[in-house]
């Protein structure tokens, strides 16, 4: 028995023509719901998923086959059994792990999953270590959407132990769902029509709410070909803007220089600005890199703070009392230079002040502050090689797109007998 899965692999934009460009504005009249950790993310996405009545568009970097992977599963083949169209995306690095038994049942149930950047191992490794589906995008009916660092795996919720994730997502109700929508679709390769008639179907009583919102949301997004300094360009505009404080809670911050000189010169100009980075780290590599760049911000006024009491996997910001944005795309060169990502802006200040005290708990209760050194130690050294590091990796996508494994493709996979 043979069961057909698409593979795609490619930074490429979708055949129509109208989507080569995808540029998305702000949109008004929207409620915007910060959703912290698996124990919030989850029961929303299941929820709306389970009440999906046309169409599911799922991108998600990690789904493992854990009992929140094992949930996902059931709801999308149950969705399918009924007839909402449903399309998943897989990252091929994230979700290689993934067996085909899994992936196989999805296919049966009338899943169409895809897979970026598919890859065997080579002698036991992994070799599809860059440019990266790294986006966490659920669009359920064109109605509701989440977008966020959140993926589809058991070590986002506390009971995972020490090991456990702090993370941020957010749902989106309104007409920033149709750019959401929009995006996803012509991602996913399907078939792209306007907006403006998603818009006017998304006016229609939602199942989730009724009630109005207020909050301005622009989504935004990179990729390696025309998009790909959206994401460090929103983060400098609204820094060179700040005036009273910035707050940035980041998993792996290792930004190039005219972001790190932002952040250096608001707090030069009396901003209060404070960073949150990884204490315990997943990624020993990500800490190392990010105190490189301690003493730099330290010795112009920069807080910082190291979250120890799990790993922090947040990829969020804020500055002043409006501007917030949540996405998947960390401040280092993976995310700025290589990883396909998406983050939305948001302009709402119950949503700011919200997403202000959840990050004030967590510095004040759960973080140690980094001393500012009286005489920083090596900071010009440690710059100068910050600086060629990133810039090296900043370049990669030109010579990582010589390599065969990264050259765009659609390849069909098939289940093998031993697999069925």
């Amino acid at each position: 028995m043979n069961v057909a899965v698409d593979h795609i692999a490619t930074d490429q934009p979708p055949d129509d023509s109208k989507a080569r460009d995808l540029d998305y504005g702000w949109q008004s009249g929207n409620q915007v719901a910060l959703l912290e950790n698996g124990e919030a993310y989850f029961p929303a996405v299941f929820e709306a998923l389970r009440a999906a009545e046309r169409e599911i568009l799922l991108e998600t970097f990690i789904l493992f086959e854990d009992k929140v992977g094992f949930e996902l599963h059931s709801i999308l083949i149950e969705a399918a059994k009924r007839g909402v169209k449903v399309v998943v995306s897989l990252d091929g690095f994230g979700c290689g792990e993934l067996s085909p038994g899994f992936l196989r049942e999805l296919a049966e149930a009338g899943v169409m999953v895809q897979m970026f950047d598919p890859a065997p191992k080579t002698f036991g490794i992994r070799t599809n270590w860059f440019r990266r589906l790294h986006r966490k995008i659920v669009v359920v009916d064109a109605r509701v959407a989440f977008i966020g660092g959140i993926n589809f795996s058991a070590d986002h919720l506390a009971d995972f132990g020490p090991e456990a994730k702090q993370d941020y997502s957010v749902q989106v109700i309104g007409p920033a769902v149709a750019d959401l929508h929009h995006f996803a679709l012509a991602q996913s390769g399907r078939q792209v029509r306007s907006r403006r008639g998603w818009r006017r179907r998304q006016q229609r009583p939602s199942p989730w709410t009724n009630e109005p919102g207020d909050g301005l949301v622009r989504l935004i997004y990179r990729d390696n070909i025309q998009h790909r300094d959206d994401i460090e360009e929103a983060y400098i505009h609204a820094l060179s803007q700040a005036r009273r404080r910035v707050v940035i809670a980041n998993a792996y911050f290792f930004p190039g220089y005219r972001l790190l000189r932002e952040i250096r010169n608001a707090a030069r100009r009396g901003v209060q600005v404070q960073l949150i980075m990884q204490g315990q780290p997943d990624v020993l590599l990500a800490k190392l890199a990010a105190r490189m760049l301690y003493d730099y911000l330290l010795k112009d006024g920069v807080v910082i703070h190291e979250y120890c009491q799990r790993p922090l996997h947040g990829k969020v910001a804020l500055v002043d009392d409006e501007w917030s944005t949540v996405g998947s795309s960390n401040l280092d060169p993976l995310s700025l230079a290589l990883n396909l990502e998406a983050n939305v802006l948001i302009r709402d200040r119950a949503f700011n002040q919200q997403l202000y005290e959840r990050l004030e708990a967590l510095a004040h209760n759960h973080c140690q502050t980094i001393p500012e050194k009286r005489k920083p130690r090596l900071w010009l050294w440690r710059l100068t090689v910050g600086f060629l590091v990133f810039h090296v990796m900043r370049h990669f996508p030109v010579l990582a797109s010589w390599l065969p494994a990264h050259k765009p493709r659609l390849k069909p996979f098939e289940a093998t007998p031993h697999d069925v």
